[in-house]
C-alpha cells in the first residue's frame, strides 16, 4: 500500500462525507426537518467510496477497486432511496425532536444539531468506511477471505432488502394498524435490517483483511456492530415499540433481538426491554 496516497485519501474522503452531511444539514434548515440526514447516511458512504476509488487509481488492484466501491455503492444508494420513499410526507422523526428538544430553540439548537446530528455522523461515515477504502489500496486481486466477505456482504443485503420489503408491505395493510410485525424474516430476528446491516459491513471488512494491513481497521465493524445493537439502532427502537404497540412483549420474548433464530417455543418472561421508526 502506498502510504502517503492513501494519506491523501483519507483527507478527500473526510471533505466527500463531510460535504454530504453539510448538504443535508441546509436542508434540514431549509425544511424544518432533520430527517432527511438517514437519507444523506447511504449517500455519504456512496460519495466515500467513488472518492476513494478515484483516487486509488494506479495504487490498488483494480478488480478489488472496483468490488469495493460497487459494493458500498449498491448498498449505499438502496438504503437512500428506502429510507427517502419510508419518509415522503413524514413529519420530523421523533428522535431527532426529542434530542433537539433538549436544547432551547434559536442558534444554540441549530449549532447543537449541526454537532450532534450531522457533523458526528460524517465522523463515522469516514471511519466505518476505513476498511473500504484500505481495500481499494490493497495492490494484490481478491483472495478467499475478500470473496468471503463479498458472500457475506450479499447475505447482509438480502436481509435488509428483503426485511424492508415485507416491513413496508405490512405496514401498508389497514388491516395491521398497531400491530407488530412477526412474519417472514421478522419472525426469526427483531431486526433483520440491522443484522444485514453488521453483516454487510463485516463482509466489507474482509475485503481488505486478507491483507495484514487490513486488520488495522478491525475497529470500523466492530463500531458499527455496536451502534446497531446497543447503541442508537436496535436499544432505540426497541424502547419506542415498548411504549407504543400492543404485543411487543411478546413478540419479544420469543424473538431472537438481533441474530436470526428459531423462534421460542416457550418465551421467556420479562424479556422485552423497558418501556427506533425501523432503520
Amino acid at each position: 500500500m502506498n502510504a502517503a496516497a492513501f494519506a491523501v485519501s483519507l483527507a478527500v474522503t473526510a471533505a466527500a462525507a463531510l460535504a454530504v452531511l453539510l448538504t443535508a444539514f441546509a436542508v434540514g434548515l431549509r425544511t424544518g426537518r432533520h430527517r432527511g440526514v438517514d437519507v444523506a447516511w447511504g449517500l455519504a458512504f456512496t460519495a466515500v467510496a467513488l472518492s476513494g476509488y478515484a483516487l486509488s487509481n494506479g495504487h490498488g488492484d483494480s478488480g478489488r477497486r472496483l468490488l469495493a466501491t460497487v459494493l458500498v455503492t449498491v448498498w449505499g444508494l438502496r438504503l437512500s432511496a428506502h429510507i427517502r420513499w419510508r419518509a415522503r410526507g413524514a413529519p420530523e422523526d421523533p428522535r431527532y425532536a426529542r434530542m433537539l428538544s433538549r436544547v432551547p430553540e434559536g442558534p444554540a439548537r441549530t449549532r447543537y444539531a449541526l454537532r450532534m446530528v450531522y457533523l458526528l455522523q460524517a465522523v463515522l461515515v469516514w471511519f466505518v468506511s476505513l476498511p473500504v477504502q484500505a481495500a481499494q489500496y490493497i495492490p494484490h486481486p481478491p483472495g478467499p477471505l475478500a470473496w468471503t466477505g463479498t458472500a457475506l456482504w450479499t447475505v447482509g443485503l438480502f436481509f435488509e432488502a428483503v426485511g424492508d420489503r415485507q416491513l413496508a408491505r405490512f405496514k401498508a395493510d389497514p388491516a395491521n394498524r398497531g400491530r407488530i410485525m412477526d412474519r417472514g424474516l421478522w419472525r426469526y430476528t427483531r431486526h433483520p435490517n440491522y443484522f444485514g446491516d453488521a453483516c454487510v459491513w463485516w463482509g466489507l471488512f474482509l475485503l481488505a483483511a486478507d491483507a495484514p494491513v487490513g486488520w488495522a481497521f478491525v475497529l470500523s465493524p466492530l463500531l458499527m456492530t455496536w451502534l446497531l445493537a446497543f447503541g442508537s439502532g436496535k436499544p432505540m427502537l426497541e424502547r419506542q415499540l415498548a411504549a407504543n404497540r400492543p404485543g411487543w412483549a411478546e413478540y419479544a420474548s420469543r424473538t431472537s433481538g438481533f441474530l436470526p433464530l428459531p423462534p421460542r417455543r416457550h418465551p421467556a418472561p420479562d424479556t422485552a426491554p423497558p418501556a427506533r421508526p425501523h432503520p
